[in-house]
């Protein structure tokens, strides 16, 4: 995948907006976040997500780091308005994998 490849993506809060993004960020960020988060309930909280994906993210995407945050939440955001995640009522907010994955 080259860096000028886009995928398109949803956002939960603002139903029928479509956003590109850069396909390669995406998807790695994409793998690094399900396999962090629990099948289950209580799920994690966006700190415990946004700490945990960042070892699971390749280096030569996301150096050192950077923008996982962004991409974490962009990632959480387009899961859940499509299906794959499920966020719990409570507070901190956590999220969890869904059955539809």
């Amino acid at each position: 995948m080259g860096n000028d490849e886009k995928v398109q993506v949803q956002n939960v809060n603002v139903p029928g907006q479509i956003t590109n993004v850069n396909a390669t960020k995406y998807y790695a960020m994409k793998k690094a976040f399900l396999h962090i988060l629990p099948n289950s309930s209580p799920g994690l909280t966006q700190k415990e997500i946004q700490r945990e994906v960042k070892n699971h993210l390749p280096d030569s995407v996301f150096p050192q780091g950077a923008t996982a945050g962004w991409w974490a939440k962009t990632v959480q955001l387009d899961l859940e308005a499509k299906g794959f995640v499920k966020r719990e009522n409570c507070k901190p907010l956590r999220w969890y994998q869904s059955n539809a994955t």
